[in-house]
This record gives structure tokens, C-alpha cells and sequence, in this order.
């Protein structure tokens, strides 16, 4: 891996590898920047047309970033498994989850018809405005939705081939791997099952949850501690304790994911709001509101939030959506939900023995993807 030596050597050199989480997702961003500079090189020796219009957007997106929280809890796992000294394979491994967020965040755009992304155009969007610009035949909206597949597609073979070269070389890498085609068929697993819900008009929490729990949870907390921890070479308690731990955070995540898509503003949010709601797309939210409202007789709410005949709500009926969330009760009773969640994860993440710091790290992040801003690192000791 020679064109990422420079990323790497800098803070290893300097400090032994990064000492902080947040040194890591600043260091993950200059790998990913030398990664994507030999994959635009490689693209364009592959064809310059397809380099500039597929492989440029695909960089462009994963360049742009966003809170690089996967890298953050690698980080995690791997100094609570015991990892130290060469932070090189650990920051490979954090480009690589951005890339494969890239390609969950396009594919997930396009299925979802979301014309917004970390505040630009979606890129099946983007890939239609430059249809119509250029004067190509046929339907823009059709080029721009097939193209935006192939650019979702080549952002996780970037990924794999990152992950590939890893493995070969880790002394740990079958364990790896495992960790890595897991959390691939999951988020596919979990993106169908998001799809079928809507598709069959479910409402019920229980597969709301495992709804989020496959399609965020499990990559985006529970994988990326695994994956660091492996790196490591952490004994089976260790691991066991950080997938509890994962999958309590990544599930506050997806929480507060929700209430963000229901009540959040778009300038800091990058995404647009209520397009969940205006589909009444199957989340915790939605699905604990429905169970209030049938148990506490209110037909107004039970009859705006059930799946019904029609794709979408008019926007004149967003605000009675947000108000039946807010009068069910069943925004304070996620908020509970996130609160309960962030405690738990804390306490399961103690069960790592890691040092107090490496502790307070994952309070904090824990307390950034829940939102919860009090109590959990002042948990922390």
C-alpha cells in the first residue's frame, strides 16, 4: 500500500499513531484522500468519460464527508481490543467504511427519491441535471437513477479492494473478513427489508426495529467496532462486550436519525425533512405513535400515520403528522428510548476493561450520534 505511506507515517511517527478519536477521523481523511486520488488515476486509464461523469462524482461525494463516525468507533474497538502503535491498517479500514457509506448513502437516495445529500444534490440527481444539460437522449430522471446504481456500485469495489489488501496483510485477517462480508449482507439485508416494509404497509415496532437495526445499527456502530477490535486481535469477551455495545449505540443512532427526519431543520441536517413521513415509511417513531394513538383512541393520528393507498402526504399535512407525534407521546417516549439505549452502550463498553480514556471517548461519541448531551460522559470515568 505505498500511496497511502504518507497518510499514515506522519502521526505514527509523531505520537505512536493516533491518540485520539478525533486524530483518527482527521488522519482517515488524508488516507481516503490518497486512496481516491489512485482510484481517479486508475479510472481514468480505464476511460476518461466514465472517470470524469461516474468515478469523479463517486470521490467528489465520499470527499465531502460527513460526521466519519465510523472511523470514530474502529477507533474505539481497536484501542479497547488492545490495539497500539501502527494506526495504518486501522485508518485503511475507517476509508473503507466511508466508501461503503458512500455507496449505502447513493443507493439509499435513489431508492428513497431524496433530492438531497450533505447539502448538495443527491447524485442521481446531479447525474440528471447533467443529462438534460448535455442535451442526451431519453429520460434524464431514468439516466440519472441507473448511473447513480453504477456509482453506488463502484464506491463498494473501491471499499473491498481497500478491505482486501487489509486482510492479506493483517496476522488477523480472516477474523476481519468475517466481520467485514457480515456487515456488506446486512445493510443489503436491511436496505430489502426497508423496501418490503413499505411495500407491505407494516406498522408494527417490532419490525420497525429490526428494520433499524440491520440497516444502521449493526454498520454503522456495532461492524466498525468489531472490525477495530479484530484488527486488534481482541479475545472473545472483549468482543462480545463491544457488539452489545454497538448495537445499543447504533440504535440510538437510528432513533434520533428518525426524529431528525421528523422534526430537524435541513441547514444543519444536509438531508431534507419529513420525506419519511410524507411516505410514512416504517420507523420507531411512526410505529410507537401508531400504538399510542390505537390505545389511546385518537382516530385523527391513527388515521394520518397508517400506511394507506396513497405514495405520499400532501405537504398541507405535515404539520398534523408532526403534531400527532408530538400529542401521541410517542416523541418523549423515543427520546426515552435514546436515553436508555446511550446508558446501556456505556455500560456494556465498561465491560471491555479499556482504559478510562479510551472510555471517555466512547462516551462522548456516543453522546454525538445520540444527541444525548448530558449524563453520558459524565458517566464515563
Amino acid at each position: 500500500m505505498r500511496e497511502l505511506r504518507s497518510a499514515t507515517e506522519e502521526p505514527a511517527e509523531r505520537a505512536g499513531g493516533p491518540l485520539t478519536a478525533d486524530a483518527a477521523t482527521r488522519a482517515v481523511g488524508r488516507v481516503l484522500d490518497e486512496v481516491l486520488d489512485a482510484r481517479m488515476s486508475e479510472a481514468y486509464d480505464v476511460d476518461a468519460v466514465f472517470a470524469r461523469q461516474v468515478a469523479g462524482r463517486v470521490s467528489a461525494f465520499a470527499r465531502r464527508g460527513g460526521k466519519r463516525l465510523r472511523t470514530a468507533f474502529a477507533w474505539c474497538g481497536w484501542r479497547a481490543g488492545g490495539g497500539s502503535g501502527d494506526p495504518g491498517p486501522l485508518l485503511r479500514t475507517g476509508a473503507a467504511l466511508e466508501l461503503v457509506q458512500t455507496c449505502a448513502l447513493v443507493h439509499d437516495d435513489v431508492m428513497d427519491g431524496s433530492h438531497l445529500r450533505r447539502g448538495a444534490p443527491a447524485v442521481h440527481v446531479d447525474l440528471a441535471r447533467m443529462h438534460r444539460a448535455e442535451g442526451l437522449a431519453g429520460s434524464a430522471e431514468a439516466f440519472g437513477h441507473s448511473a447513480a446504481v453504477l456509482a453506488g456500485d463502484l464506491a463498494l469495489a473501491w471499499a473491498d479492494d481497500l478491505m482486501t489488501d487489509i486482510v492479506l496483510t493483517s496476522p488477523h485477517g480472516p477474523r476481519v473478513y468475517r466481520e467485514w462480508r457480515a456487515m456488506r449482507g446486512e445493510m443489503v439485508a436491511g436496505q430489502y427489508r426497508d423496501l418490503q416494509a413499505q411495500a407491505a404497509g407494516a406498522s408494527g415496532i417490532d419490525e420497525a426495529l429490526t428494520i433499524a437495526t440491520l440497516k444502521s445499527a449493526l454498520y454503522t456502530v456495532e461492524r466498525p467496532l468489531a472490525l477495530g477490535a479484530s484488527l486488534a486481535g481482541a479475545d472473545e469477551s472483549v468482543m462480545t462486550a463491544l457488539r452489545a455495545a454497538g448495537r445499543c449505540t447504533g440504535l440510538a443512532f437510528q432513533l434520533r436519525d428518525d426524529l431528525l427526519g421528523a422534526f430537524g431543520d435541513p441547514a444543519l441536517t444536509g438531508k431534507p425533512v419529513g420525506d419519511d413521513l410524507r411516505a410514512r415509511k416504517l420507523t420507531y417513531l411512526l410505529a410507537v405513535a401508531l400504538e399510542l394513538g390505537r390505545a389511546n383512541g385518537d382516530e385523527e393520528a391513527v388515521a394520518l400515520l397508517s400506511p394507506g393507498p396513497a405514495t405520499t402526504l400532501p405537504d398541507r399535512a405535515m404539520e398534523g403528522v408532526r403534531a400527532a407525534l408530538e400529542r401521541t407521546g410517542a416523541r418523549d417516549e423515543v427520546e426515552a428510548k435514546i436515553a436508555e439505549l446511550a446508558d446501556s452502550a456505556l455500560r456494556h463498553f465498561d465491560e471491555t476493561g479499556a482504559q478510562p480514556a479510551v472510555r471517555r471517548e466512547f462516551a462522548a461519541l456516543v453522546a454525538r450520534a445520540s444527541g444525548i448531551t448530558t449524563g453520558c460522559v459524565r458517566e464515563a470515568v
